[in-house]
């Protein structure tokens, strides 16, 4: 996950990897100015048991987040769960505040569906953590579903993130966009998206009069909620169309994967990667540098916006976002 993550090699070079002897250390420096401390610990059982009699108090202080890997067919499930227990106590004894990710690894081995394979697993897991909240992602190295993890991993360290996501919805809104996403430059892990913008209001059938809908947000969605004393459900008519768009769920991701990709393929015949237009059918796709350490994706389904608009927009924004990423990190 590392080497793929954050040395940027594609899947088919992890076979030259060796096992993790005890624990390693690795200092990645991420945003420029934010330095991720990744402890990977060995899972021999010699190592597990070192970790948890003679190492507890260095291994579980000041931890930021917890990354707890099972593999999706173990060997010894009963076994690995008691670590994982183990882990969980001294976690909360010495870094209670510690945000807890699980991730169920090499998904791309699971027998049967693999939908109903991770719902079992993410059941069992959250069983087993108790009242600690944990989430939990099914990942393989051949897809990507270890960008959407490792994405929302990161998301959780960078301070003030909801900051950078404000200003990215004011650049949607001047690029008249349906979405603009921040990644980091190295990774091309998502950072930060916009907003979307809130819906019309609901159609009201056979009503003069009804209460002002105030915003809530679900999964990242802004849908308009009813207070007490509007209109009954039944004489709301739903939205024929939510989503107009109709935009993949796993879009975040599997740009990083692409881009990654794409990048890696430049390096191979010494070039360099700078930037990206794309002008579809359905849409238009601009990928630029923002910042010295980020890169930002603007997506517009508008067919009047012009592609040379956009590169001016994200131009004229840099200096703005330069100083919010310093303030984001020292905040």
């Amino acid at each position: 996950m590392r080497s793929l993550i954050f040395s940027n090699n594609p899947a088919s070079l992890t076979a030259r990897l060796g096992a993790t002897i005890d624990v390693e250390q690795n200092h990645v420096r991420f945003l420029g100015d934010l330095i991720l401390n990744l402890w990977d610990c060995g899972g021999q059982d010699a190592f597990m048991d070192t970790y948890l009699t003679l190492q507890q108090s260095t291994i579980f202080q000041h931890v930021g987040v917890m990354i707890y890997v099972f593999e999706v067919e173990p060997r010894n499930m009963a076994k690995d769960l008691q670590y994982y227990r183990d882990c969980l106590g001294f976690l909360q004894k010495y870094s209670p505040e510690a945000a807890v990710f699980l991730l169920v690894h090499k998904m791309d081995l699971a027998r049967g569906s693999r939908v109903q394979t991770l719902e079992r697993k993410t059941q069992e897991l959250q069983q087993e953590s108790g009242d600690v909240p944990v989430t939990v992602f099914g990942t393989s190295i051949y897809d990507e579903s270890l960008y959407k993890a490792w994405s929302r991993i990161v998301h959780t360290l960078i301070p003030n993130a909801s900051v950078l996501s404000k200003h990215l919805t004011t650049l949607a809104h001047a690029c008249s966009a349906t979405e603009v996403i921040l990644f980091e430059r190295t990774t091309f892990l998502v950072i930060a998206t916009s907003s979307p913008s809130p819906p019309p209001p609901a159609a009201i059938a056979g009503s003069p009069a009804f209460s002002t809908p105030s915003s809530s947000h679900t999964n990242g969605l802004q849908t308009p909620t009813f207070s007490q004393g509007s209109l009954p459900a039944r004489e709301l008519e739903p939205d024929p169309n939510p989503d107009p768009h109709k935009l993949s769920p796993t879009r975040y991701e599997r740009t990083s994967e692409l881009v990654k990709a794409f990048k890696h393929a430049c390096s191979r015949v010494r070039e360099e990667f700078h930037s990206l237009e794309m002008e579809l059918d359905d849409f238009t796709a601009v990928l630029d540098e923002l910042t010295k350490n980020t890169y930002v994706l603007i997506v517009v389904h508008d067919p009047t916006i012009e592609t040379a608009a956009l590169k001016m927009n994200i131009r004229l924004a840099r200096k703005k976002f330069e100083e919010l990423q310093g303030d984001s990190l020292i905040s």
